[in-house]
């Protein structure tokens, strides 16, 4: 079996070792070039020691005609605003791009300009696909330019998208909270990532609707139900290196509705998914048990008192937050068993 080619750009942060550690065990495809303009002509076994013994080649720099090439796919893993540009040059050679930055995910101009500024192409906006299996793996299937969902965007999704589309809870007041890794942050060292400074303690960052993921779950929860849904988003920094938990609180459209129904709507929402696992009743989703995998626990409860929905999800943010989600568009893009690349199970402890 012939292998494909491809590359990947942006290869010297997180999410890019993620990639070439997911892509050096697939059995369809061939690492043919990692760049990166930071550490271009370092030995990869010196930027990522890691992967020491396992990987003998250089990281390169970005040239457009060479990725062109050599390689029929590139996984960019560059920050909002950069990528933009890359993928333009990209598609201008006929490479098939799956984009992990922001650049891509809204498909309002106006709303990444409120957000994010300006777009630098936003002539590719409308052939953009957005990349999360579990809803639009239809149009993904031949896709040329597709945009990886964000970590906490997948992770809300997951979690109430099956309620909302069954109509079981209420669009229009759903509180997002988030807890999410480091290494979220990404690699450039920070000090609000500094061990000292996050090692002993969670806090809430971006609050009060300042957050840009915000309109990324929105676009996506108002193609699930419709009409202009408005969310509370809070992320926290909790002291762990990876991993997302995230709880909705939805409010019910009925409000004595059994809890067996809303269990009801996610087992069959994710009965056939691969990598979505529903909990059994009772059992929390925890990070520490997707860790290093694509996969995504996920489970509901109902608080009488209250009277919301609790929908809760855990994943692995450089995982089915960012990379490992990469590749299973790639697959679905080329019609390739999703698991391909992505069948290791979570390391624990």
């Amino acid at each position: 079996m012939s292998r494909v080619p491809v590359a990947i750009v942006g290869g010297s942060g997180y999410t890019g070792a993620e990639l070439l550690r997911i892509l050096l065990r697939h059995p369809r495809v061939e690492v043919a070039a990692v760049c990166a303009r930071r550490s271009a002509g370092e030995r990869i076994a010196d930027v990522f020691p890691h992967l020491a013994g396992v990987v003998d080649r250089t990281v390169e720099p970005f040239d457009a005609a060479e990725v062109a090439a050599r390689a029929e796919v590139a996984l960019c893993a560059l920050p909002h605003g950069a990528s933009a540009p890359i993928v333009a040059a990209l598609r201008e050679r006929g490479v098939a791009v799956v984009d992990l930055s922001a650049d891509f995910r809204l498909r309002d101009p106006a709303a990444y300009a409120e957000w994010y500024g300006p777009h630098p192409h936003p002539e590719l906006i409308g052939g953009a696909v957005y990349g999360l299996p579990e809803r639009y793996r239809d149009r993904l299937r031949g896709a040329a330019l597709i945009a990886a969902p964000g970590c906490y965007p997948t992770s809300a999704l997951l979690a109430i998208a099956p309620l909302l589309a069954a109509g079981l809870v209420r669009g229009d007041d759903l509180i997002v909270d988030a807890k999410s890794g480091a290494s979220g942050a990404g690699r450039e060292p920070g000090l609000a990532t500094h061990l000292p400074e996050a090692g002993e303690g969670i806090r809430a960052y971006k609050v009060g609707g300042a957050h840009r993921h915000i309109p990324e779950i929105e676009q996506e929860l108002a193609a699930i139900a419709g009409g202009a849904p408005r969310i509370v988003f809070t992320p926290h920094l909790v002291p762990m290196s990876r991993g997302i938990f995230t709880c909705v609180y939805a409010v019910p459209t009925e409000r004595d509705r059994p809890e067996a129904d809303y269990r009801a709507a996610v087992d069959a929402a994710y009965a056939a998914e691969p990598f979505i696992t529903v909990l059994p009743a009772g059992r929390v989703p925890d990070t520490a048990h997707v860790r290093g995998s694509n996969r995504a626990h996920v489970n509901v409860c109902v608080d009488r008192r209250a009277g919301r929905v609790l929908a809760m999800c855990a994943i692995d943010n450089l995982g089915k937050g960012a990379s490992g989600q990469a590749v299973q568009c790639l697959n679905a893009a080329r019609g390739w068993p999703e698991t391909d690349g992505l069948d290791a199970p979570p390391v624990f402890p």
